[in-house]
């Protein structure tokens, strides 16, 4: 298996003591780091506030991602791109014109980036596909970390994977990544792993030694 990109999703990470665990992570060799951003509307949920996301981004020289699990999230992408984020993931589900957004980003010299819910067929967003970096599949209804991981998504993983060859995007998932899944979905054709609970906070191993172990497939 290919090296895969491994993103640490911080809404997990240890706020009590943020600063640390960015540096640990970073040591560590994570390639992204993962940012939530919810509204409460169109996830049951709240996430990082902006003075999260404007100390990660200081704190770090990599790449960092945004999810706006939020509506009408063009509304946005200036704030979040004048904030030094380089990737900028969106519902196509939550935003009327989607590839307005995405024309936005583009003109911000951002990466694109669409997430797509559990239920959300690729039919919804297969145009849109030649204008993105990157997709990520959400393997779990958004909004809560702990959750579940949802086997029936893997059939439209394996189809996005085969539509990148014509396409050129990355593509992601998101949610109860386990390290058996970073394995099996890596060998389908899966680039990066979004994790939390499921495979790397609140673990007895270092960041270190997991990322190493996830990013090449030994032992996993």
């Amino acid at each position: 298996m290919s090296n895969k990109l491994i993103c640490p999703s911080m809404m997990c990470a240890d706020f009590s003591n943020l600063e640390a665990e960015v540096e640990t992570l970073d040591k560590a060799g994570i390639d992204i780091f993962h940012l939530d951003i919810m509204d409460g509307s169109f996830v049951p949920n709240f996430g990082m506030g902006l003075q999260d996301v404007e100390i990660i981004r200081k704190l770090t020289n990599k790449l960092v991602d945004i999810h706006l699990m939020i509506d009408n999230p063009g509304e946005y992408v200036e704030k979040f791109s004048d904030m030094g984020i380089d990737i900028i993931y969106f519902h196509p589900e939550a935003d009327q014109h989607p590839t307005r957004t995405i024309d936005k980003i583009k003109k911000k010299q951002k990466r694109v980036g669409i997430a797509i819910n559990p239920g959300t067929s690729i039919s919804v967003i297969e145009e849109l596909l030649p204008m993105i970096d990157y997709i990520m599949v959400m393997t779990v209804n958004p909004g809560f970390s702990g959750q579940l991981y949802l086997n029936h998504v893997e059939s439209k993983i394996k189809r996005l994977a085969s539509l990148k060859s014509n396409h050129h995007y990355q593509l992601m998932v998101d949610g109860a990544i386990s390290a058996k899944k970073i394995r099996e979905l890596g060998e389908i054709g899966v680039d990066g792993f979004v994790v939390g609970t499921s495979a790397l906070f609140g673990k007895e191993e270092s960041y270190e030694a997991l990322v190493s172990k996830y990013k090449l497939g030994d032992g996993v």
